[in-house]
This record gives C-alpha cells, structure tokens and sequence, in this order.
C-alpha cells in the first residue's frame, strides 16, 4: 500500500487555515488538488468546492454527491485589549483547558503569528489552580505595540491553531484539523481510484464549507446538486483511555459505516456488503439521532436525498493534536469508490421502497 501521496495531500491540507466562512486558504490547496482528476470543478456563492467526475453511458445517470467539510474550528477576535492583548470566543468547540500556551495565527489586515497566554500559576489562588481558565480569561499576545496591533486587526478577524503536522508510528499521523481534512484527503484518493474503474453515476465531491456551525455549505450544495444518493465523510471518535467501548472505535481498522435515523438502511446495507465483498476493513457506528454532520442536511433537501456516512476515527477531537490513520484514509476510499462502481439506476429505484 503506498501511502506517500497521502501523506503529502493530508500535510498540505492540514497545513492550511480556513476557518466557518473562510475557508478561500484550505480552498486554493482542495481546488488545485480536485484538477488532478477533473476539469468540471466549481465554486459556488458560499464557498463549496464541487468536482464533478461523470459516468459512461447514456442519461439520467445516477447522481452520488460526496460530502467532505474543509473548514476547521477557530477563533474571533472579540476585543482588543490595553497593550494590544486580543481577547476572542469561539466559532466552533474549542476546549479552552487545550488552548493555554497554544501558537496562533491571527487573519488581519496582515498575518500575524501569536501565542495564547494566561496568568501564571505563581500568581493566581489555590481555588484558581483547581480549575481551567475559561476562555474568557485567555488572550493573544503578537508581541506588537498596542498602536500596531489595532491598525492591523479589527474586531472579527478570524484565528486559526498553528501546529505542523507530525508523523507517528504504524502509519498515523497529528496535528490540527485532521477534523475534517482527512476526509478531504479520502475523497481525492477516492476520485483517483475511480480513473482506475468503470462506473455509471455521476460523482459529485463537494468539500463543503461552514459544517462547524450548523452544516450550512453541505445544505446548499445538496440543493444545487439534488443527487439521488449522499454519502457525507466525517470524522467519528477513537478509542483511548476514560473513554466508553461503545462511543469509540479502532484507529487502523478501517471507516466507521454509520446506521439509524439519519441514515437510509439499503445505502448502509450495501456500504458494509461492499466492504465484504472487497476486503475492506470497517466498523459499524450507531447513533441514534442526527448525526452531528453533513449528513444532517443532505438526507432533508428537497423531498429527501437517502443519505450514507462514513467516520474515519481520530482522537484529540477539536485539539491541535488530533490523530488518526494514513490507512483508515486507503480503506474508506477504496469503500467509496467500490460502492460508486456498483451504483445503477436500478438500485437507485429501490432507494424508494423504504
């Protein structure tokens, strides 16, 4: 299994910043990647990046939308200190006690590298030392003068976690924003196997924006496309200490085929025969309400879209050192692009008899 394209598209990826509703830095890098297997991309009003790769043989053919969020969680500026301190909220699920001592970079009118400070505990109370200082009592030092500092950022400007990615041991990798850039990656690899094999529907990758506040870019694309199938590529929780067998899954061993409500149950059905049937490896996730991802939206446009979804496990969710496998990125594609090859328009029918 060669993994050195992976690893080079994941670091570039993950690399990059974009934050919900600005994501034009990730964007450039998705756009340039996409060109590698079609000329068909495109980019609509809130910032999707869609690669449309056709089928062979005469219309309608199928329409399969895969759905991959390239935005990231961040942080806004929200007041400007004495001395040029920013202080910010969040937009997205930062835990503040993974912040502290955290390097940054602040979108101004320039970019400018920061770090996030707090009070040393030589100087605060026992009763402060028990607990983590909520996000309100952080802040960004720039090292610039207070008159610099506000000439070059304003109240709103975005800030992204500054972490170079690490390689680790058995094919894993850290760093920021493997949430959701790892699927990005398994949608570039999937395109790519998909030169390598016949198939009739039309495959719609769309690495959508704005997922970290309410699914918003993976809404309006799903409008636009109005496919007859969804599959959404997510990340999902891996296993690690103090945390429940039942909510997590095995790094290495493959995507997590997600079942219930959000799901329809003959895109599940044929996403694990498939996973059988080629040899790949897969966990099986239930969740018992929405989802928490794009899936959400997809499976509602319109009149109702049957809507799929794969996790790839990570942990350190929402950290700078989220971490996951090269590997988990090899077998989710070969899934996707598999169950791609085997979609017709008679299966695409009995997606109807629910």
């Amino acid at each position: 299994m060669s993994l050195g394209k992976h690893q080079a598209d994941l670091k570039t990826l993950i690399s990059s910043h974009g934050g919900p509703g600005f994501e034009q830095g990730v964007g450039a890098s998705v756009e340039e990647m996409f060109r590698r297997y079609t000329n068909n991309v495109s980019k609509d009003a809130m910032g999707n990046l869609t690669a449309v790769v056709t089928g062979t043989g005469e219309g309608p053919r199928p329409r399969i939308m895969l759905a991959a969020h390239m935005d990231e969680i961040a942080l806004v500026v929200s007041k400007i200190d004495k001395g040029g301190f920013l202080r910010v909220v969040q937009t997205g699920g930062f835990d503040p006690r993974t912040l502290v001592g955290q390097e940054v970079v602040v979108h101004g009118r320039m970019t400018l590298h920061g770090i996030i400070g707090s009070k040393p505990p030589h100087l605060t109370s026992p009763e402060e030392r028990k607990k983590a200082a909520p996000l309100e009592d952080l802040y960004i030092d720039t090292a610039m003068p207070e008159d610099r500092v506000r000439d070059q950022v304003r109240v709103g400007d975005r800030i992204t976690v500054y972490r170079e990615p690490m390689d680790l041991l058995n094919h894993r990798i850290s760093g920021k924003s493997l949430d959701n850039r790892t699927s990005v990656a398994i949608l570039l690899e999937c395109l790519r196997q998909l030169k390598q094999m016949r198939h009739t529907a039309d495959v719609y990758a769309v690495a959508t924006v704005q997922e970290e506040v309410h699914m918003r870019g993976a809404q309006t694309a799903a409008y636009a496309i109005n496919p007859d199938i969804g599959i959404a590529v997510d990340v999902t929780f891996a296993d690690m200490p103090g945390q429940d067998a039942d909510e997590s899954f095995k790094i290495g061993q493959g995507p997590a085929i997600t079942m219930g409500p959000n799901i329809h149950k003959k895109v599940f059905q044929r996403l694990t025969e498939t996973a059988k049937e080629h040899g790949i490896r897969y966990q099986i996730e239930l969740s018992q309400g929405p989802t928490g991802t794009d899936a959400n939206k997809i499976q509602i446009t319109r009149d109702g879209v049957a809507t799929g979804l794969l996790g790839i496990p990570i942990r350190y969710m929402h950290t700078s050192v989220e971490t996951g496998s090269y590997e988990d990125i090899v077998e989710s594609s070969r899934l996707l692009a598999h169950y791609i090859a085997s979609v017709d328009s008679e299966y695409v029918e009995g997606l109807s008899c629910y």
